[in-house]
């Protein structure tokens, strides 16, 4: 009997050990991601300052390159009464920030998917190096609905928030996904859901059962494309009920895997969906046909129609903040 208590206390031990070892593994990788996020904020603030309005980004070793618009700081009602998820309607006060005029494309995904094999050239660079980039697709990740000028889509919330930390390393700017206040300000642009919608958007009644190239529909008042349909958008917000306050800068950090807030619907989407207002929480069911166990952290197989674009901050925040912003935690479906 002796025995076996020992046996137990022993298993205990060790488990517990094992344990430890992990979590100090992981605070380990941790403070080496932080450490590289403090290089990557240096490079940004060592940048002059800047008080442009709109402007043209061409990313640093490459030929490729996409545009940002400026958002005035603001006040708006956020929500609507057609939906439950979408109540309470309340009012939001929004900071300045840029946004990127389009959903981010193939073409800028890709630097970011391959380094070197999409063209990438120039010295290499260790603090970009350092930034976690996706493991190799295995499936051809457009599903043949076009790569040069269309916008990437499949990517977890994870993968884009990894591409927000990459983009700012290499660019020397900050960049992050919008907050859904952000989002949804940035989408009304001091008005409505803008009509007729098909002028605007490619939603099901006019996509022809797919994505079609960044803006070629007109832009919204603030010259942002694609705010609607297309594909829909992630944001940095976990999905969940609005609060019925008044609210600054608002920012629901994801303490789960699912959900998380998508904005803007599809062109799988009827009208109804594609809206200003029209929020969705991402699900497990969208790696419903990924073989690998544990689920891919970078890819969503299943969410042909799932996008994003980045926002740019009119105020440079701590590197602590960089890295919570760009680092969920909450990647793992097994969570």
């Amino acid at each position: 009997m002796g025995a076996c208590r020992l046996e137990s206390r022993h298993c205990k031990l060790k488990a517990c050990s094992t344990a430890l070892l992990i979590t100090i593994a992981a605070f380990g990788q941790e403070g080496k991601e932080l450490e590289n996020v403090r290089k990557i904020r240096e490079r940004i603030a060592a940048r002059p300052a800047e008080s442009r309005k709109a402007y043209h980004v061409t990313i640093p070793g490459t030929t490729v390159s996409y545009d940002v618009a400026a958002i005035p700081a603001g006040e708006f009602e956020m929500g609507s009464e057609a939906k439950a998820d979408e109540k309470p309607r309340h009012k939001v006060k929004v900071d300045a920030f840029w946004m990127q005029v389009h959903e981010v494309t193939w073409d800028e995904y890709r630097l970011f998917m391959f380094a070197s094999q999409a063209g990438e050239t120039g010295r290499p660079d260790q603090v970009v190096d350092a930034v976690s980039r996706p493991t190799k697709p295995y499936v051809e990740m457009s599903f043949g609905m076009g790569i040069n000028g269309f916008p990437a889509i499949s990517m977890t919330q994870h993968a884009a928030n990894q591409y927000a930390e990459w983009l700012s390393a290499k660019t020397g700017e900050f960049y992050r996904l919008p907050t859904e206040a952000e989002w949804e300000y940035a989408c009304r642009a001091g008005t409505s859901t803008p009509a007729p919608l098909g002028d605007y958007a490619w939603y099901n009644a006019n996509s022809g059962g797919q994505y079609h190239k960044v803006a070629s529909k007109k832009p919204n008042a603030w010259g942002l494309y694609d705010m609607l349909g297309n594909v829909m958008e992630w944001t940095l917000d976990a999905y969940a009920p609005y609060h019925s306050g008044a609210e600054t800068d608002p920012w629901v950090k994801a303490t789960a895997p699912y959900p998380n807030s998508v904005r803007g619907g599809s062109w799988n989407d009827p009208a109804t969906a594609v809206t200003c207002t029209a929020r969705v929480g991402s699900d497990a069911s969208w790696k419903q046909q990924d073989p690998q166990l544990p689920k891919s952290i970078w890819y969503m197989t299943d969410a042909q129609w799932l996008g994003f674009r980045l926002v740019r901050p009119a105020k440079l925040p701590s590197a602590e903040e960089m890295y919570r912003y760009w680092n969920s935690g909450t990647e793992h479906d097994e969570q």
